[in-house]
């Protein structure tokens, strides 16, 4: 029940159900996992359109962490679900006081926590290559699977996910564009061993982080001068509740210590000792690549290219505090069309790379749909990001032009002639 909701809004903003589907669900695990981690999900309703969508898993969740967002949408229209869990389980969870205490892979989950969690991403027999991998088996499972339910294979295959499930999608599309037709990424994670990448990223917030506390969440703050400079949205604070402070609780040092143990796992993540206050804000990717070229190395073997050959469609919030707009969804932008040497306009439908990519962004989208329950002013992304798949149907099988990069306005919708093409002006809107 957590994988589903952790990408899903709360009730009632979740994707309605219309009605039920019969169909056939099928659970199991790839053989050629010798651990036994490596997941997948089947759904086969009676009632199939002829077609299939396959569904990254964001984080480390599992192959169920789609229901909410992608599964109950897709197979209310007939479409069969396929989805994986990237070849590894979640987590473990640990503290100081019990009577296991954390590993040497564990990671903290935030300087003032007891609680560590260990990645089973962080065994070294579990290579980040898998990521892609096990989407790309998945692929070729369901179609078998469609093949023995349904006597011929999908007409159309479409790879949709969010977060670290969007990385899936736009490897996938840049891997093995055959086996897809086109896809949808949220909020996909952007790496590039020159930068950005979340290692470069997420330690300037960290370390920044106490002295913002300090300054009594003061915005003209050198601290808040120096998380915002590093790529950050500005901040929203509610009486003692602050945007940035949800994202440091619960996300920023434990990502950034998991990439790190995953890309430079010699660096000791907590010089200290395990009650380190520093803990990963001290992290200097380039210092340690200049040390280390091995580092730059293990990312650029899993790096986003931007090198698409189908459709692909980004959806992304300006006030993701995780993985911020101008260092995730930008950056990849910027890596497709820089590659497309025919400089075609975002809205032309030729061959060159622009013109099968659209960047739509939502003015005050964030990374986490529930954060809206505390900040009314930032907007939901999964009906933007249900639209674009909508949109991407239409698109490849009727041959309808995609609407042009555009943000999306508070309270707005994606636009066949939007009022600001291109990115938004500003990250926060009031």
């Amino acid at each position: 029940q957590t994988d589903r909701n952790v990408i899903s809004p709360d009730p009632p903003n979740r994707t309605p159900i219309t009605r039920a589907v019969p169909g056939f669900q099928v659970t199991g695990r790839f053989a050629d996992d010798p651990t036994g981690e490596a997941r997948f999900l089947l759904r086969l309703p009676e009632s199939w359109n002829g077609n299939l969508v396959v569904a990254g898993a964001s984080g480390t969740r599992s192959e169920f962490n789609g229901d909410f967002a992608w599964s109950d949408y897709v197979l209310q229209k007939g479409y069969a679900y396929a989805s994986q869990n990237k070849g590894v389980l979640n987590l473990k969870i640990t503290s100081l006081s019990s009577p296991t205490p954390p590993t040497a892979n564990s990671c903290r989950l935030n300087p003032s926590s007891q609680i560590w969690v260990e990645f089973y991403d962080n065994d070294p027999a579990k290579p980040f290559t898998q990521w892609t991998q096990y989407f790309i088996e998945a692929t070729g499972l369901a179609k078998r699977a469609v093949k023995a339910q349904y006597n011929h294979h999908p007409r159309r295959t479409y790879a949709v996910g969010t977060s670290n499930g969007g990385y899936q999608v736009r490897r996938a599309l840049e891997q093995a564009p055959d086996l897809f037709d086109g896809g949808v990424d949220w909020e996909g994670t952007f790496i590039d061993p020159r930068g950005p990448n979340i290692l470069i990223d997420l330690p300037p917030a960290i370390s920044n982080w106490p002295d913002y506390v300090a300054s009594g969440f003061d915005p003209n703050s050198q601290a808040a001068r120096n998380i915002e400079a590093a790529g950050y949205p500005p901040d929203m604070v509610s009486g003692s509740t602050s945007l940035w402070g949800l994202y440091w609780v619960q996300f920023w040092e434990v990502t950034q210590c998991q990439w790190q143990k995953r890309f430079d796992p010699s660096w000791p993540t907590y010089a200290d000792g395990p009650n380190n206050v520093d803990g990963t804000g001290g992290y200097n990717y380039f210092a340690r690549v200049a040390n280390d070229p091995s580092i730059f190395s293990r990312v650029a073997a899993v790096a986003t290219t931007g090198k698409i050959k189908r459709p692909l469609i980004t959806v992304a919030g300006t006030m993701d505090a995780l993985l911020p707009i101008k260092r995730g969804a930008r950056a990849y932008e910027a890596l497709v069309r820089g590659g497309d040497r025919r400089e075609r306009d975002d809205d032309d439908d030729g061959d060159g790379r622009s013109g099968r990519y659209r960047l739509y962004e939502v003015q005050n989208g964030n990374h986490i749909e529930t954060f809206k329950n505390t900040f009314p002013q930032l907007e939901l992304i999964q009906p933007h990001a249900q639209k674009a798949f909508d949109l991407l149907i239409d698109h490849i099988e009727h041959g309808a032009r995609l609407p042009p990069s555009q943000c999306i306005p508070r309270g707005g919708a994606i636009a066949s002639a939007p009022s600001q093409r291109g990115h938004c002006p500003n990250l926060f809107v009031p």
